[in-house]
């Protein structure tokens, strides 16, 4: 099964410009149910042999077996096997489809977790007390998670030449490499004093044209962002991080709403504006914004939660520098 798996990953990242991180987590769910299928015949199977009864078996596994995963969870693991299985019907490796009458699971959506404007303004202070290179670059890093609402891959994956200043603009590459224009806004100011004043600090012969560099002079990564963000609203709140905090600063923001009013530039998460989600959260009162309640990717997830669970276990060990 598992040279079917790889031409249908190699199929979603060509065709239709899936991220790496999106691969990996299709690479993932379809690897765990092929470990289910080998477990339960005894012996590799091919996907010719997979029969509904073993599919319903592997949902019923995932929702009551030893791990018990959450409804969310459970939903896109079949979802991933439905796609896989759907793939190679229409290659015609396989005669009928055995996911084909698989259901979801109904998930229950939380109720949406808010942070006040002024909490917001507050948290973009921080770096501002920071002072230094770190503290301009972490400003602009914040302001323009905000400002924008881009996802944290493509604020690290923004080049020099991606910032219009004649038009006050950054071009955006999101999923599948589509180009969207997006107003800086109250980034602007920010992101000039960081690359003026802060970048070439850091900057080495080597360092690759990347918006934002870390103190070693190489690409910011997304866990570095998370970093950054996590360490920042530590100095500001001490309750516990939100695992999906830069989403929240990009749902926060009250010039989110103007963004609405800019047809001619795309925003910067555009699923976050689809019809599934609605845009009624970017009209709320100023002083309570809602806030996206989804993980951006199992990764970063992941990342989170070990960050936090070292800062618990081993408080005496010297800090990071992202």
């Amino acid at each position: 099964m598992d040279q079917y798996l790889d031409k249908f990953l190699a199929t979603l990242a060509s065709q239709r410009g899936y991220s790496e991180n999106t691969i990996a987590a299709y690479r993932n769910d379809i690897s765990q149910f092929s470990k289910f299928i080998r477990s339960q015949r005894g012996m590799p199977s091919g996907p010719g042999d997979v029969s509904p009864e073993l599919v319903e078996a592997y949902v019923e596994n995932l929702q009551n077996g030893p791990e018990r995963y959450a409804a969310s969870t459970v939903a896109r693991k079949i979802a991933a096997v439905k796609s896989f299985f759907h793939y190679l019907d229409e290659q015609e490796i396989i005669s009928t489809d055995p996911a084909s009458r698989l259901n979801s699971p109904k998930v229950k959506k939380a109720a949406p977790k808010t942070l006040s404007n002024l909490e917001i303004e507050k948290l973009l202070a921080v770096p501002v007390r920071v002072g230094g290179s770190k503290g301009l670059r972490d400003r602009a890093l914040l302001e323009l998670l905000c400002s924008t609402g881009m996802r944290v891959t493509e604020v690290v994956n923004l080049r020099l030449e991606d910032v219009d200043w004649g038009q006050d603009l950054v071009i955006c590459r999101g999923k599948g490499e589509r180009q969207r224009k997006i107003p800086l806004g109250s980034a602007l100011e920010p992101l000039r004093d960081y690359l003026d004043k802060a970048r070439p600090t850091v900057a080495r012969p080597s360092s690759p044209p990347v918006l934002f560099l870390n103190h070693r002079g190489q690409k910011l990564t997304r866990q570095g962002v998370w970093l950054i963000v996590d360490l920042c609203y530590e100095k500001l709140i001490y309750d516990p991080v939100p695992h999906n905090l830069p989403a929240i600063l990009a749902r926060t923001r009250p010039d989110l709403e103007r963004r609405l009013q800019l047809p001619e530039h795309g925003h910067g998460h555009e699923h976050a504006l689809g019809a599934s989600e609605g845009i009624e959260h970017l009209r709320m009162p100023r002083t309570k914004m809602r806030v996206r309640g989804r993980v951006e990717d199992e990764a970063v997830e992941a990342f989170s939660a070990r960050h936090r669970h070292r800062r618990r276990a081993a408080t005496r060990a010297p800090p990071r520098t992202p």
